[in-house]
Formats: structure tokens, sequence, C-alpha cells
């Protein structure tokens, strides 16, 4: 049973969509909570990313959000309104879903982080394919402080971040800043807050102009073979480079390269 959305927010959409350019920008949209992850939110992200991995059209996905901050974590006021080990259970199994699909969609997702970034903000940042951030944004795992430690933020975490940092970010609950979080690993760009969207926006195309099938191929091949020793990997990206040059899109790309011409892909 899920918690109730305070009556403040039955009015407003917990989660803006906006596409443009063969990007969709997914925009958290609880203000007044920091964009808390509630369950209710939680549902709205999961279904539009179920929605997006399907849609051909798109080719990109940006995760933002409105307000003073990115996303401030679960949302500990609706957490403590219902406090049985089961609906705990479920709470973390259906955010433990949501950050494995941002893993597994078939296309890049974008973090465009402002202000904070707290636990599973923080989480929700490392589980995107990459981050760009507002040299005014700031990132922690503060769980140790509240007596809840961030373990499953630090899963994601933990596999962007070197381990004594991450370490250091969950033991002491210390906010480190956007630059610091590009030094480790966190995130890719620190740029302007005024030129967050723009620059944003412009990897996203950036990126949508690739193949789509080019694009899924690699982001999936890179996920597994993290997993894999070295052996093994070299096995399996062998044989993923090999059926992705049996396809079209590979055929194009090569021979617009030597022609000196734009390729058209189809993807497949």
């Amino acid at each position: 049973m899920n918690a109730a959305i305070p009556a403040l927010e039955t009015d407003i959409e917990l989660l803006i969509r906006n596409d443009r350019d063969a990007v969709a920008t997914l925009t958290l949209n609880r203000p007044t909570a920091r964009n808390a992850l509630s369950r209710a939110l939680m549902a709205e992200l999961q279904n539009q990313l179920d929605i997006v991995a399907e849609d051909k059209s798109i080719k990109a996905v940006i995760i933002g959000g409105t307000g003073p901050a990115f996303c401030a974590g679960h949302d500990l006021k609706e957490i403590r309104t219902n406090e049985r080990r089961e609906i705990f259970e479920s709470l973390f199994a259906q955010c433990g879903k949501l950050m494995t699909s941002i893993v597994r969609l078939p296309k890049p997702v974008i973090a465009r982080v402002h202000g904070l970034a707290t636990a599973a903000g923080c989480q929700l940042v490392a589980s995107c394919d990459l981050a760009v951030a507002s040299a005014e944004a700031h990132f922690a795992t503060p769980g140790v402080n509240i007596g809840l430690f961030c373990s499953t933020p630090m899963v994601a975490v933990s596999r962007t971040v070197s381990r004594k940092q991450t370490m250091e970010m969950l033991l002491t609950g210390t906010p480190i800043t956007a630059e610091r979080a590009r030094e480790v690993g966190l995130i890719n760009r620190v740029v302007a807050p005024e030129a967050l969207d723009t620059e944003t926006h412009e990897l996203a195309r950036d990126i949508a102009n690739k193949s789509p099938l080019t694009v899924k191929i690699g982001k999936e091949a890179f996920y597994r073979q993290l997993e894999m020793d070295l052996d093994a990997a070299y096995a399996y990206t062998s044989e993923v480079m090999t059926e992705n040059m049996m396809a079209s899109d590979a055929r194009e790309g090569i021979d617009a390269f030597m022609q000196k011409r734009e390729p058209m892909w189809k993807g497949k």
C-alpha cells in the first residue's frame, strides 16, 4: 500500500515530459519537497522510462528537476507514515527496479543536476549514463547523519566513484562540490548555472544523432563487460563487435566515413 500524496501535490504533475530533437526530458516536479522520491514520483518516472524504451522517435533521455534541488533522496515524511517491514521492503525494491531500469534502458540517460543531489538523489545521478552539473550543485550520501546508512545509494555510487571516495562520502555524509564530483567520476561536466540546460541538451542531441542500434548495443555491452573478468570481457565484446559489424548501420557508417559524407542511419 502506497502512502497518500500530500494534499498540496494532488493538483500538480509530479513528472513533466518534454520531447525535442529526439531527446525526452523528464523533469521531477516536487519543488516544495526538493523532488524527494515519493512512491508516486518513482512510479511516474518508471512509467515514462518504460514508454521511452519502446518509443523509436526518442534517442536519448535527460532527467532533471524543478525548484531549488535536483533530488533530496527518499521522502522521509512519507517513509515515517507507515513503518511496517513489508512497506520498507517494497519501497527499496521499487527504487532498485527504477535505478536498474535506467542502466538497462536501451538509450543513454543523462542527469541534469542543479542544487543538491543527496542520498537516493545521488544514487539517481550515479545510475545515469552521463551527468552534467551546475557549478553550484552539491552531492552527498548523508544517511549516516540520521542513523540510516545509504546502503542502496552506495550500490550505484560505488560502481561510479572510487572505493575510498565512496566510503568517505558514506561515512561522513559531507557534501562534495560539483568540481570534486567531476574529479572523482560521479559526473562528466561542470557548467555555469545559466548554461546547464543548453549544455545538457546539446550533449543529448549529439548522442541522439548517432545510430540508435549502435548506441543500444554499446550501452548494454559496456555494463555487462564491467562485471566480467578480463578474458571473459574480451570474449564477450569480440562477439558483440562481430554482431555489430553485421548490422547495416555499421556498413553505412563505414561507407559514409570513407566517402566523406554524413551517414543515413536506419537503426538496423
